[in-house]
């Protein structure tokens, strides 16, 4: 591969290295700080005292299991075993929230140091389907990336069209013209977000060429929705670039050429903004897809941008971003380079990676898409362990730790100005079909691309093997959270969405546990074993599934059957219970408020951790064992950054949508209804019984399926009270009244 042009720096900071040197600022002083997380000991002294109450519960099981041939022997083994899993699992979380740190960069002596020595950086963005990732959508994410707080002639976007739509690449012709004038107004006033739709979305004017550059926007923006609802490009639009051309009759996007354009070459004179100032360059990315060849998802499309960008630029730097995650903070590239060019800490970073945040989050969160103990708390904690997971979006990484380098002490990849690109001399027309041979379906064939070289093949989630891979080979890698969060895209707006999402990253996850790259014996002797076990946090996701399912079912089941799971209210073995139970959600309740949450979303985030292992993690389970003894295959599912306009109402008020048929419903409803008829019953036998002994008895039990009702109510109003469209269907609901009335009526038996 011949090697990208020379680029000189047009930067607009003037204090040089030399020149700070002069300053008295000293050549070794830290980019950046590495601070423990506060709060700790408390923390640690909780898990303490939880893991007392946990012993004694497990000394109690061990105990008072009921003799051979009694009732419930096997339904109290069954409790117990789950409760051991519970406890393992909660071990492992405990070591990932452990010990977390953060990070702050100071990017003020970065430019003053390194002004004119910093790095290109090429960008991917990703897309597959425009009608479920519309190109308006996309548009605004690359336009916010062309206008980061960086060197533009040192920025290259590359956009990743998998499903090679003509409609995409008209989008792009049209952003590419946008550009030139709202990078430099976006510059002028440091305006942010520097996505024109989510920053119009809030703005107020300020002046006429706020007006002006708006009113361009809006122009912009009726053209691609009129084209995109026509559902193609007019042949008076064909005109206005070669590009169209490539477009051949009988392609699909599951059968198409590559096509390869560049729509903005920073070598044209004519490639300039409204005040003569270089722009980022753009290039339109479709590679080619034949039936008869496996394209490998996402980790395909990343490896051919790997391919074609490292003869367009070859920048050292890649950033790769989802279609809808746009640029929240203009100065993350420099956040970025902080790590990469500290001049004592950065020779072992691979990759820094940002944490994955939503713009579109109702108050509450109702399908709690926020994730914020993961991004907030448990992220740091693996930063401080060797490495945070590389989680496929908001990353930047190093080139050649992509492409399969190895780690070594004589290592020194910090001298970026030995990094300069020779000039290329050849025309854009030959570029462009040099590079097609690179996004050929044939390319890799007898290659180690997605084996040693690139991002991973054969998993789901091919960025978590990626990430192990690269730290195994002696890198590691940091996880930064600022406080102006560096990215923002679209959540899930319905349940079945946010399910099916989940249940895609726990299955992958899962597939990975019990392949060969499991951490705890691949990521063997080469990473920290407080770094394997923290994966295996994420990875045994889907295992969680059955003894989340057994708690919700079986003391329900045996409290219609009346018998006893639990110590009476009136046994001191009662108090480890409690404490275990008061304690756990009294501190998720602290933590979750104090991370900035509020007590609705708190509800709602455990309604939703019940929802994810019912259903999610147990039909990911179920497809990764099914795989492995061949019944089915790997697929990849993305999900829908569109949503139906009454949808979006019920979204937006936090009403929970249902208004699907889907497996997954009948799993939650059946079982919310058995806790109903449970909890009925046991009511029945206090009040009209009166006999309280029953209640010491069987109290746990009444408490637990108690709550469970209390967290379904959305669940009971879909199904007997809404009429709306996102109502659960009549049908739903009556497959699951009859398979409640049947477990109720086998447990009485």
């Amino acid at each position: 591969m011949t090697e990208p042009p020379n680029k000189t720096s047009k930067h607009t900071h003037t204090v040089t290295h030399r020149e700070s040197k002069k300053m008295g600022e000293p050549d070794d002083f830290p980019l950046f700080e590495t601070k423990l997380a506060k709060g700790r000991i408390l923390f640690k002294l909780y898990a303490a005292s939880m893991a007392m109450g946990i012993c004694l519960i497990c000394v109690y099981r061990a105990t008072h299991t009921p003799e051979k041939g009694k009732t419930g022997r096997y339904l109290w083994i069954g409790l117990f075993m789950a409760e051991l899993w519970f406890t393992l699992y909660w071990l492992i979380t405990q070591l990932v929230r452990w010990n977390p740190v953060t990070h702050h960069t100071f990017k003020e002596k970065l430019s003053h140091r390194y002004e004119n020595m910093l790095p290109g950086v090429d960008i991917f963005v990703c897309t597959a389907d425009p009608v479920i990732e519309p190109p308006l959508m996309v548009i605004n994410t690359v336009l916010s990336m062309m206008a980061y707080d960086y060197p533009p002639e040192k920025l290259n976007i590359y956009v990743s069209d998998d499903g090679g739509s003509e409609l995409m690449f008209y989008a792009l012709l049209e952003a590419s013209r946008f550009s030139k004038h709202w990078v430099p107004f976006c510059k002028r006033y440091k305006i942010e977000p520097r996505s024109p739709s989510a920053y119009f979305a809030h703005a107020s004017p300020i002046n006429n060429e706020w007006s002006s550059i708006k009113n361009k926007y809006e122009e912009m923006r009726k053209r691609i929705d009129d084209t995109t609802s026509l559902g193609k490009v007019t042949e008076e639009m064909r005109k206005e670039h070669k590009g169209f051309q490539e477009w051949v009759l009988g392609s699909n996007k599951n059968d198409h050429q590559a096509i390869i354009q560049i729509l903005i070459d920073q070598r044209d004179p004519e490639a300039r903004d409204t005040q003569g100032k270089s722009l980022p360059g753009l290039v339109y990315v479709a590679r080619e897809k034949r039936r008869e060849w496996h394209h490998n998802f996402k980790a395909g499309a990343m490896n051919a941008l790997i391919r074609v960008s490292s003869k367009i630029s070859n920048n050292p730097i890649i950033l790769n971003v989802d279609c809808d995650m746009y640029s929240n903070n203009s100065e993350s590239i420099r956040d970025a380079m902080c790590f990469f060019m500290d001049e004592k800490r950065s020779e072992k970073i691979a990759f820094v990676q940002f944490p994955q945040y939503h713009d579109n989050l109702t108050k509450n969160d109702i399908y709690s898409n926020a994730l914020m103990v993961i991004n907030d708390v448990e992220f740091g904690s693996l930063d401080s362990y060797g490495g945070c997971l590389y989680i496929g979006s908001g990353c930047f990484h190093r080139r050649d730790t992509l492409c399969g380098r190895i780690y070594s002490l004589d290592t020194k990849i910090n001298n970026w100005e030995k990094q300069n690109h020779k000039e290329i001399t050849e025309s854009i027309d030959v570029i462009e079909n040099e590079c097609k041979i690179l996004a050929s379906c044939s390319y890799e064939h007898n290659t180690q691309w997605g084996k040693e070289m690139g991002v991973k093949y054969g998993c789901p989630v091919e960025d978590i093997i990626t990430g192990l891979s690269i730290q195994c080979r002696g890198w590691r890698s940091v996880h930064l959270n600022p406080k102006r969060k560096a990215f923002l895209g679209l959540s899930p707006t319905t349940l079945l969405q946010t399910l099916i999402q989940t249940k895609r990253w726990s299955e992958g996850d899962f597939q990975i546990f019990l392949s060969q790259y499991c951490p705890l014996v691949f990521g063997h002797n080469k990473i920290p074993l407080r770094l394997q076990i923290s994966y295996c946090c994420y990875l045994l996701w889907a295992a969680n599934c059955w003894a989340t399912l057994y708690y919700v079912s079986v003391p329900s089941y045996c409290l219609l059957a009346h018998i006893s799971l639990f110590p009476k209210l009136s046994s001191y073995w009662f108090l480890p219970f409690a404490y275990v139970f008061v304690g756990k959600y009294a501190y998720s309740l602290g933590e979750f408020y104090w991370l900035g949450g509020t007590v609705r979303g708190w509800w709602n985030d455990q309604r939703m951790w019940l929802y994810r292992r019912l259903t999610s993690y147990l039909f990911g389970f179920c497809d990764v064992i099914f795989k492995s003894i061949g019944f089915t295959t790997s697929g990849f599912v993305i999900t829908s950054k569109v949503s139906e306009e009454d949808a979006l109402q019920r979204y937006n008020k936090e009403i929970m949508e249902f208004g699907a048929t889907s497996p997954m419903f009948n799993i939650l409803s059946t079982l919310a209804l058995v806790n109903v008829l449970s909890f009925i019953n046991g009511v029945k036998w206090v009040v009209m019984d009166s006999d309280i002994n029953h209640f010491r008895e069987l109290g746990i039990q009444m408490v637990l399926c108690g709550l469970i009702i209390l967290i379904n109510i959305p669940l009971y109003e879909g199904m007997f009270f809404r009429k709306d469209n996102g109502s659960m269907p009549s049908s739903v609901t009556f497959q699951s009244t009859i398979l409640a009335v049947l477990f109720c009526a086998i447990a009485i038996m």
